[in-house]
Protein backbone atom coordinates (compact mmCIF):
# COMPACT_ATOMS: atom_id res chain seq x y z
CA UNK A 1 0.00 0.00 0.00
CA UNK A 2 1.34 3.76 -1.22
CA UNK A 3 1.07 6.06 1.61
CA UNK A 4 0.64 9.91 0.51
CA UNK A 5 3.87 12.00 -0.12
CA UNK A 6 3.38 14.17 3.04
CA UNK A 7 3.80 10.54 5.27
CA UNK A 8 6.81 9.03 3.33
CA UNK A 9 8.74 12.06 4.52
CA UNK A 10 8.30 10.47 8.32
CA UNK A 11 10.62 7.97 9.86
CA UNK A 12 9.06 4.86 11.68
CA UNK A 13 9.90 4.18 15.26
CA UNK A 14 7.06 2.60 17.04
CA UNK A 15 3.86 2.16 15.78
CA UNK A 16 2.36 4.68 14.26
CA UNK A 17 -1.51 5.02 13.20
CA UNK A 18 -1.81 4.42 9.35
CA UNK A 19 -3.89 6.80 7.15
CA UNK A 20 -6.81 4.37 7.17
CA UNK A 21 -7.35 4.85 10.83
CA UNK A 22 -6.45 8.40 11.03
CA UNK A 23 -9.21 8.94 7.92
CA UNK A 24 -12.06 7.82 10.25
CA UNK A 25 -10.55 9.91 13.20
CA UNK A 26 -11.40 12.61 10.99
CA UNK A 27 -14.29 11.83 9.50
CA UNK A 28 -16.21 11.22 12.84
CA UNK A 29 -14.79 14.29 14.79
CA UNK A 30 -14.53 16.71 12.33
CA UNK A 31 -11.68 18.28 13.22
CA UNK A 32 -10.45 20.53 11.19
CA UNK A 33 -8.28 23.95 10.67
CA UNK A 34 -9.90 25.50 13.89
CA UNK A 35 -9.66 22.62 15.66
CA UNK A 36 -7.14 21.96 18.27
CA UNK A 37 -6.41 18.57 19.55
CA UNK A 38 -4.28 16.41 21.85
CA UNK A 39 -2.55 12.81 20.84
CA UNK A 40 -1.27 10.96 23.81
CA UNK A 41 1.59 8.21 22.99
CA UNK A 42 3.23 9.69 19.95
CA UNK A 43 5.22 6.72 19.15
CA UNK A 44 6.97 7.88 16.13
CA UNK A 45 4.61 11.10 15.67
CA UNK A 46 2.55 10.60 12.59
CA UNK A 47 -1.05 11.28 14.17
CA UNK A 48 0.29 13.96 15.59
CA UNK A 49 1.72 15.05 11.93
CA UNK A 50 -1.44 14.28 10.70
CA UNK A 51 -3.62 16.44 12.78
CA UNK A 52 -0.67 19.30 12.50
CA UNK A 53 -1.65 18.98 8.86
CA UNK A 54 -5.31 19.74 8.97
CA UNK A 55 -5.66 21.18 12.30
CA UNK A 56 -4.70 24.84 13.62
CA UNK A 57 -2.85 22.49 16.66
CA UNK A 58 -1.38 19.43 17.78
CA UNK A 59 0.28 18.74 21.21
CA UNK A 60 1.31 15.27 21.75
CA UNK A 61 2.34 13.70 24.75
CA UNK A 62 4.76 11.26 25.03
CA UNK A 63 6.59 9.60 28.73
CA UNK A 64 10.03 8.45 26.56
CA UNK A 65 12.23 10.99 25.87
CA UNK A 66 13.51 8.63 22.54
CA UNK A 67 9.87 8.41 21.20
CA UNK A 68 9.29 12.41 21.41
CA UNK A 69 12.66 12.82 19.65
CA UNK A 70 11.26 10.83 16.84
CA UNK A 71 8.28 12.68 16.79
CA UNK A 72 10.18 15.64 17.10
CA UNK A 73 12.21 15.03 13.92
CA UNK A 74 8.96 14.38 11.90
CA UNK A 75 6.96 16.94 12.61
CA UNK A 76 10.25 18.81 11.50
CA UNK A 77 10.54 16.67 8.67
CA UNK A 78 6.70 17.73 7.50
CA UNK A 79 7.59 21.71 8.15
CA UNK A 80 5.01 21.89 10.71
CA UNK A 81 5.63 24.27 13.05
CA UNK A 82 1.96 23.98 14.59
CA UNK A 83 2.99 20.33 16.38
CA UNK A 84 4.56 20.31 20.04
CA UNK A 85 5.53 17.24 21.50
CA UNK A 86 6.01 17.10 25.07
CA UNK A 87 7.79 14.61 27.39
CA UNK A 88 5.17 14.16 29.81
CA UNK A 89 2.87 10.82 31.07
CA UNK A 90 -0.65 11.55 30.17
CA UNK A 91 -1.84 9.65 33.26
CA UNK A 92 -0.50 12.73 35.55
CA UNK A 93 -2.67 14.78 33.59
CA UNK A 94 -3.44 16.83 30.14
CA UNK A 95 -2.53 20.51 30.13
CA UNK A 96 -4.65 22.16 27.76
CA UNK A 97 -7.99 23.26 27.92
CA UNK A 98 -11.29 23.35 25.84
CA UNK A 99 -9.32 21.42 23.37
CA UNK A 100 -11.73 19.81 20.54
CA UNK A 101 -10.22 16.45 20.21
CA UNK A 102 -8.03 13.92 22.08
CA UNK A 103 -6.29 10.50 21.13
CA UNK A 104 -5.33 8.07 23.18
CA UNK A 105 -2.82 5.74 21.60
CA UNK A 106 -1.63 3.56 24.78
CA UNK A 107 -1.65 0.79 26.99
CA UNK A 108 -4.01 1.34 30.00
CA UNK A 109 -5.79 4.08 28.22
CA UNK A 110 -8.74 3.87 30.34
CA UNK A 111 -6.46 5.37 33.17
CA UNK A 112 -6.29 8.87 30.92
CA UNK A 113 -10.26 8.96 29.91
CA UNK A 114 -10.91 11.40 33.53
CA UNK A 115 -7.87 13.41 32.15
CA UNK A 116 -9.25 13.61 28.52
CA UNK A 117 -12.57 14.67 29.83
CA UNK A 118 -11.75 17.54 31.81
CA UNK A 119 -9.58 18.77 28.79
CA UNK A 120 -12.30 18.60 26.47
CA UNK A 121 -14.45 21.23 25.62
CA UNK A 122 -18.05 20.56 25.13
CA UNK A 123 -18.84 18.83 22.46
CA UNK A 124 -15.20 17.62 21.96
CA UNK A 125 -14.68 14.56 20.81
CA UNK A 126 -11.98 11.44 22.90
CA UNK A 127 -10.91 8.44 20.67
CA UNK A 128 -9.29 5.46 22.07
CA UNK A 129 -6.88 3.52 19.54
CA UNK A 130 -7.12 -0.19 20.97
CA UNK A 131 -5.48 -2.83 19.91
CA UNK A 132 -7.63 -5.70 21.84
CA UNK A 133 -11.32 -5.99 22.35
CA UNK A 134 -11.13 -6.35 26.53
CA UNK A 135 -9.05 -2.80 25.98
CA UNK A 136 -12.30 -1.52 24.47
CA UNK A 137 -14.60 -2.85 26.81
CA UNK A 138 -12.24 -1.03 29.74
CA UNK A 139 -12.41 2.17 27.63
CA UNK A 140 -16.24 2.14 27.26
CA UNK A 141 -16.32 1.45 31.03
CA UNK A 142 -14.13 4.11 31.64
CA UNK A 143 -15.73 6.56 29.29
CA UNK A 144 -19.13 5.87 30.86
CA UNK A 145 -18.07 6.47 34.36
CA UNK A 146 -16.44 9.87 33.44
CA UNK A 147 -19.39 11.28 32.10
CA UNK A 148 -19.31 10.83 28.32
CA UNK A 149 -22.63 10.81 26.47
CA UNK A 150 -23.64 6.76 26.25
CA UNK A 151 -25.58 7.14 23.20
CA UNK A 152 -22.50 8.81 21.67
CA UNK A 153 -19.70 6.17 22.50
CA UNK A 154 -19.30 4.02 19.59
CA UNK A 155 -16.31 1.50 18.08
CA UNK A 156 -15.47 0.85 14.92
CA UNK A 157 -12.71 -1.44 12.97
CA UNK A 158 -11.79 -0.42 9.98
CA UNK A 159 -9.95 -2.94 7.07
CA UNK A 160 -8.95 -1.77 3.72
CA UNK A 161 -7.38 -3.99 0.90
CA UNK A 162 -6.31 -2.62 -2.56
CA UNK A 163 -7.91 -4.14 -5.64
CA UNK A 164 -5.96 -5.63 -8.54
CA UNK A 165 -6.78 -3.71 -11.93
CA UNK A 166 -5.39 -5.47 -14.45
CA UNK A 167 -6.09 -6.34 -18.60
CA UNK A 168 -6.82 -9.59 -17.93
CA UNK A 169 -9.35 -9.05 -14.96
CA UNK A 170 -10.08 -6.53 -11.98
CA UNK A 171 -10.27 -8.13 -8.35
CA UNK A 172 -9.23 -7.64 -4.71
CA UNK A 173 -5.76 -8.27 -3.99
CA UNK A 174 -4.78 -11.20 -1.52
CA UNK A 175 -3.42 -8.96 0.74
CA UNK A 176 -4.68 -6.42 2.50
CA UNK A 177 -4.27 -4.10 5.25
CA UNK A 178 -6.79 -5.22 7.97
CA UNK A 179 -6.69 -5.01 11.49
CA UNK A 180 -4.69 -2.45 13.35
CA UNK A 181 -6.58 -1.56 16.65
CA UNK A 182 -10.28 -0.91 17.64
CA UNK A 183 -11.56 3.09 17.17
CA UNK A 184 -13.64 3.67 19.90
CA UNK A 185 -15.51 7.62 20.15
CA UNK A 186 -16.69 9.29 22.55
CA UNK A 187 -18.33 12.67 22.94
CA UNK A 188 -18.47 15.26 25.77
Amino acid sequence: MKYPEFLRKLKRGPQVILPKDFGMIAAFTCVGHESVCVDAGSGSGWLACMLGNICKKAVSYEWREDFAEIARKNAERAGLKNVEVKVKDVFAGIDEQDVDLVVLDLADAEKAVAHAYAALKKGGSLVGYLPHAEQVQKFVAACKESGFKEEEIFTIENMVREMLVRERGFRPDTKGLWHTGYLTFAKK
